[in-house]
């Protein structure tokens, strides 16, 4: 049944290019400026990578959600309205971007994780703690973070989301350059391909305490000796040399530290517009963790951070 006034849903074809399937960026739509900031974030990221947008809501109520007053077809009337606002308003901003919009009759966390099956990525949008502090993770976005199969990039509604600054690097970070994940590279060096932005590698030999996020303001930073300095750099080469060879065109500056890893992550983003970290691949559906210097990361990032699983 329809309500009075509601309008047929936006069609969800398919887009093929090339006798290829292209593969969406998919971003969650809620309703909330958090998410609206996201998807804008993600309509200019899959403009710049000639890839469709997708819109996805999903609809389906769960036991202790409000208003449980709203009966099913008001709840899917709004979800409607909210795709349906939000489509318009991209379309108008980037005319020439294939988008759909889709309505899901499924939990957030189900219908978010189903389709980034499919996705080049997942866009979420996130609420700051503070002007200092970096995303506020939910249960929603803790479960899709730890379980979806393609990289999911957290954005907080702040300035450094909503404009991006000519010269805006991208960060990826390295801990293990002896088997430096493929799909971490890849996602980074793509990002920064695409935005014809310096790509620049964070690698830190950490502390012998471990770094298990939280005492960041009060990590110092190291130096290293001229041998292990050598040794560090030519391990790194090694691990970056078949990106260069795929991205040519792409600057690759490097940064060497002996601190707190997440310290002196956060430290390189000073004139970044993204940054990238990795998540080992979980075997099991269950539990929602990403990894003590990914928590720390996404906690006090100012910048969008795209978290991109990896074995």
């Amino acid at each position: 049944m329809n309500l009075p006034g509601a309008e047929p849903p936006l069609p969800t074809p398919s887009y093929v290019k090339a006798d290829v399937m292209l593969r969406p960026v998919v971003v969650g739509l809620d309703g909330s400026p958090e998410s609206f900031t996201a998807a804008n974030w993600a309509a200019r990221e899959a403009q710049r990578r000639g890839l469709p947008l997708s819109l996805v809501h999903a609809w389906l109520r769960q036991a202790g959600d409000l208003p449980a007053a709203d009966s099913e077809d008001t709840v899917r009337h709004w979800a409607q309205r909210i795709l349906r606002d939000g489509g318009k308003e991209l379309t108008g901003r980037y005319p020439e971007l294939p988008l759909t919009a889709e309505q899901v009759p499924a939990t957030a966390v189900t219908a978010l994780l189903e389709r980034a099956e499919g996705a080049e990525m997942l866009v979420l949008g996130s609420r700051g703690l503070s002007a200092l502090t970096g995303f506020l993770l939910g249960a929603v976005g803790q479960q899709v973070l730890a379980r979806a199969t393609c990289p999911v990039v957290m954005v907080r509604a702040n300035e450094r989301s909503t404009a991006e600054r000519p010269g805006d690097e991208v960060v990826v970070a390295l801990q293990n350059l002896k088997a430096a994940p493929g799909p971490l590279l890849d996602f980074a060096f793509a990002a920064a391909s695409a935005r014809g932005a310096t790509l620049r590698t964070v690698h830190v030999r950490k502390l012998p305490s471990s770094d298990y996020g939280y005492g960041l303001a009060t990590a110092s930073v190291g130096y290293l000796d001229g041998d292990l300095e050598g040794q560090v750099n030519r391990e790194l080469e090694r691990a970056l040399e078949p990106w260069r060879e795929k991205y040519p065109r792409v600057t690759v500056e490097r940064t060497i530290d002996l601190a707190f890893v997440a310290g002196a992550v956060l430290r390189a983003t000073a004139e970044a517009g993204l940054l990238v970290v990795g998540r080992r691949t979980h075997r099991s559906a269950l539990g929602t963790h990403i990894g003590p210097v990914t928590h720390a990361v996404l906690h006090h990032s100012t910048v969008p951070v795209a978290v991109v699983p990896h074995d």
